[in-house]
């Protein structure tokens, strides 16, 4: 009878700890607005883990996930794309499925939450020039992209900003 009590008691504090744990994680989404698609991660992977992942990718491969870092920059004529902060000299560029929603244009530093799908791309001159062009770099900037660049993706299905 007290294996029975005690197998009871147990079971019923994995399920309350499992259910405080799940109650954090929403109030804890609380403190984002959100863009695009209503996203709730059920696992939200570091930079540092999705640097791990990008490594592994080879152009053409790609991976469904969520993940969490700040911004680094965005689109200054629209919010159509930002790029976000990797560890070391990397950044993901990433873009808004279907076109479908933009960000605020001043959230460079700001963290965000991002769910979609991970790729990595070559990414051809003209299009590295538009970039550029949408970043505000400067004409010498722009002209000296004179070569395909391999580029780590991001297609958002939704974002969280943090507030």
């Amino acid at each position: 009878m007290k294996k029975l009590i005690f197998s009871l008691f147990f079971a019923l504090s994995i399920i309350g700890f499992t259910n405080n744990l799940s109650a954090q994680k929403t109030e804890d989404l609380m403190a984002y607005e959100a863009y695009g698609r209503k996203i709730k991660p059920q696992e939200i992977l570091t930079a540092s883990q999705m640097q791990e992942h990008y490594n592994q990718l080879k152009v053409g491969d790609s991976i469904q996930v969520s993940f969490k870092t700040s911004v680094t920059s965005v689109c200054k004529m629209k919010g159509c794309w930002m790029t976000l902060k990797m560890p070391g000299e990397e950044e993901v560029m990433v873009k808004f499925k279907d076109y479908a929603f933009f960000v605020p244009k001043d959230i460079e530093g700001q963290e965000v939450i991002v769910e979609g799908k991970a790729y990595v791309k070559e990414v051809p001159i003209e299009e590295l020039k538009h970039l550029a062009k949408d970043a505000g770099k400067s004409e010498a900037e722009i002209a000296a992209i004179t070569t395909p660049e391999k580029q780590r993706s991001f297609l958002a299905e939704g974002v969280l900003i943090k507030e």
